[in-house]
C-alpha cells in the first residue's frame, strides 16, 4: 500500500487541480469571505483547495496528518510568499485547539470518508468555529466502492447519502445545513459526483440580547 506520504511529490495531478479548482469555485458561491475570514482546512493534502481560496481570506492553516503531505504545501507557501498561510499537523479529534480564537470558516475536500467517527469529527469542528462560523466539506455522495482502488490507504466511508449526514451535522449543534452540488470526477468510466456541505456554527452570544431588561 503507497501511503500520503510517499505520494505526495505526486500528488497534483490534473485531476486533483481539477476537483479543487471546482470545489473553491462551489464554496465561493456558497459562503461569502472576505479579508476577515480566518480559515482552517482540514485533511489539507498539499494545500490545493486552501491556496486556491487565499486571496479571498485573512489567514489560512492547512493542517494534514501525512509528513509528506505538509512538507509540499509548506514549499508552495514559501514560493509564494505567503505571510497569512500557516501548515499544521493538528488533528481536531486528539490535540487541543490552540489558545487563540476560533476559526471562521472550516473547509475540508474529500477527507471526511477517510475519518472513521464522522459524528465526532464534526463536533470537534463546531468546536473549533467562532459563534456564528461555517464549515464548507465536499466529498463523494454515496457509491458502490469502486471510486477507490481497493488497495487505498484509509477508506472508512464509500461516501455519504446526504440525508445521513444532515442529520450528523445537526446533532453536531449545526444549523442552516445545505447541499449543493460541487463537482464531479470521471474516473474508470464512470462520474462521480462530490456534494459540498455547508452550515453554521449558531451565534449563541445572541442569548445576552434576550436577558431581562432592567425594570424602569
Amino acid at each position: 500500500m503507497t501511503s500520503f506520504d510517499e505520494r505526495a511529490r505526486d500528488w497534483d495531478t490534473d485531476e486533483h487541480i481539477a476537483t479543487a479548482t471546482a470545489v473553491a469555485r462551489a464554496i465561493r458561491s456558497a459562503i461569502r469571505l472576505s479579508a476577515t475570514t480566518r480559515a482552517l482546512e482540514i485533511g489539507a493534502g498539499t494545500g490545493l483547495l486552501g491556496l486556491a481560496l487565499v486571496e479571498d481570506l485573512s489567514e489560512l492553516v492547512l493542517s494534514d496528518p501525512s509528513s509528506g503531505m505538509r512538507e509540499v504545501a509548506a514549499e508552495k507557501v514559501r514560493q509564494r510568499g505567503l505571510t497569512n498561510v500557516r501548515v499544521a499537523d493538528l488533528d481536531l479529534l486528539g490535540d487541543p485547539m490552540p489558545p487563540q480564537r476560533g476559526f471562521d470558516l472550516v473547509i475540508s475536500q474529500l477527507m471526511l470518508h477517510h475519518v472513521r467517527d464522522t459524528a465526532a469529527l464534526l463536533r470537534a469542528t463546531n468546536e473549533a468555529l467562532v459563534p456564528g462560523g461555517r464549515i464548507a466539506m465536499a466529498d463523494l455522495d454515496a457509491e458502490d466502492g469502486t471510486f477507490h482502488d481497493p488497495a487505498a490507504e484509509g477508506i472508512h466511508h464509500r461516501g455519504f447519502p446526504r440525508e445521513a449526514l444532515r442529520n450528523l451535522a445537526a446533532a453536531a449543534g449545526f444549523e442552516d445545513i445545505q447541499f449543493a452540488n460541487a463537482t464531479a470526477i470521471p474516473r474508470n468510466g464512470r462520474t462521480y459526483p462530490l456534494f459540498l456541505l455547508t452550515a453554521r456554527k449558531p451565534v449563541t452570544d445572541a442569548r445576552a440580547s434576550e436577558a431581562p431588561q432592567p425594570a424602569v
